[in-house]
């Protein structure tokens, strides 16, 4: 059979290990005296180490969450929640330490920067271990730095804002998350910047049985505007890893935030991530997603429209192959009259994986002349993989526009047979079939992460991640 660019495309630049060498390494668990050498390892101010108690508290009172996949497996007993690389933060390239230099080289976040990002961070295990941005932009007013220069630096604006849109109390790995949260970013837009080229972040998980809870802090002030790009990854261990991060998005007045992001975690890891973001009056904030790797998923970033005219609309596709749980989707609370949101998902399952679309659309009484449109598809390429649509629309005044969509279907016979009719292979004639379905997703990412997206789907659809 004549080869294609699916088996030519293999996922080897992901799963370089390097050693686990670092600095230091919180012992496994989670308990008091944990937390406290966390706080002292970072130099945490006294109201961050309160806050960190607090959130432990409240992590020990909360259960977990007794809907969505099974997550038993996961015992932090088993996990380091902090481990240290051996760098400090460094704002040139050739200062990071050979060998975490050379992987974020194969993985080309230098080279993007150099070509199309205003601005970049690069997080090894629980530190960004580099961190620049384009001097314009800083006489413009932009702050974009790390969460913990930030909560140095820009102590009353953390203040303001952190774990306030996303509730320490939200659920249990919200608590967890606050009370060992280390590394992500800070970004502030001032009023009418507009910054016409993105800024990203990129995670990188090396440390076997460990976690990393990055917090991304973004706050695009009245009239500015901002997009957003977060890239994550990890190789293959043989236990467990969690990724339990949160972001926190503040859309004022006439603002627009793109926040885009491909999560491409090994088959070990337990992605529970949380996403939320307020939108004020003539706001808007646009979703980009793909969702690849990970054994278990459960992710639903949230739109919460405050202000009259708030946009929201998101648009994500989930692929899960062999041994994979991606439970995804995506929440919208209207608060405010004249409020809209689009919601346009897509899940891929192959091998026995399993895709569910879980989503909440809320319509408050007071969101009078409001719309929504969800459109939910699912294709399976096979006779034992799972798809499940699971919505739950809730409207609370008449006064309203309203549409919600699914469709959940196998690759067409027919189709594939008119392709392999016109000279394709059967391998080839699949390949374009899922790629067409996946391009309304891919055509919203810049050229560089839709090149990337489409490359998974090319390793999905060989098997040949982990």
């Amino acid at each position: 059979m004549k080869k294609t660019n699916i088996d030519e495309i293999n996922r080897n630049i992901y799963d370089i290990k390097n050693k686990d060498s670092y600095d230091f390494k919180s012992q496994k668990g989670l308990n008091k005296e944990i937390i406290e050498d966390i706080s002292k390892q970072k130099g945490d101010p006294d109201w961050m180490k309160e806050f960190r108690l607090k959130a432990l508290e409240i992590y020990n009172k909360l259960e977990l969450p007794t809907w969505g996949p099974d997550i038993s497996e996961l015992n932090m007993d088993d996990i380091s929640t902090y481990v240290k690389p051996k760098s400090k933060l460094n704002s040139s390239w050739e200062d990071v330490p050979d060998d975490i230099k050379k992987t974020f080289d194969n993985l080309g976040i230098p080279e993007a920067e150099k070509k199309s990002l205003a601005g970049v961070g690069a997080q090894y295990d629980s530190e960004v271990v580099y961190h620049s941005m384009k001097e314009d932009l800083i006489k413009q007013g932009v702050i974009y730095t790390d969460m913990e220069t930030a909560v140095r630096e820009y102590p009353e604006i953390v203040k303001k804002y952190f774990m306030k849109c996303v509730p320490v109390y939200d659920h249990k790995f919200v608590a967890l998350h606050g009370a060992v949260w280390s590394g992500g970013s800070f970004v502030y837009v001032p009023k009418g910047v507009k910054v016409d080229i993105p800024l990203q972040s990129y995670f990188r998980l090396n440390s076997p049985e460990s976690g990393q809870f990055e917090h991304t802090l973004i706050i695009v002030d009245e009239g500015a505007s901002l997009h957003f790009i977060e890239g994550c990854s990890a190789p293959k261990y043989n236990k467990v890893n969690l990724h339990a991060g949160c972001v926190e998005l503040y859309v004022k007045e006439n603002a627009y935030l793109r926040y885009s992001t491909i999560e491409n975690w090994s088959k070990n890891m337990l992605n529970l991530n949380t996403k939320k973001a307020i939108v004020e009056k003539g706001g808007q904030i646009d979703w980009v997603t793909g969702s690849f790797g990970s054994k278990i998923s459960m992710l639903y970033p949230m739109s919460i429209l405050n202000g009259e005219g708030a946009k929201t609309e998101f648009t994500g596709i989930s692929f899960a192959g062999k041994g994979q749980n991606l439970d995804n989707g995506f929440k919208v609370v209207h608060n405010a009259p004249n409020t809209s949101s689009v919601v346009n998902a897509k899940s891929i399952s192959k091998n026995g994986g399993k895709c569910t679309y879980r989503s909440l659309v809320r319509i408050n009484e007071e969101a009078k002349n409001s719309k929504s449109s969800v459109s939910c598809e699912s294709l399976m390429l096979d006779d034992i993989s799972i798809s499940d649509t699971i919505p739950t629309n809730d409207i609370r005044n008449d006064d309203v526009e309203f549409s919600h969509e699914a469709k959940i279907g196998k690759i067409s016979d027919k189709t594939i047979f008119y392709l392999m009719s016109r000279g394709m292979s059967e391998e080839d004639a699949k390949a374009m079939i899922v790629r067409g379905f996946a391009y309304p997703i891919s055509k919203e990412l810049p050229v560089e992460y839709a090149v990337e997206m489409n490359n998974l789907i090319n390793l999905e659809l060989e098997g040949a991640i982990g």
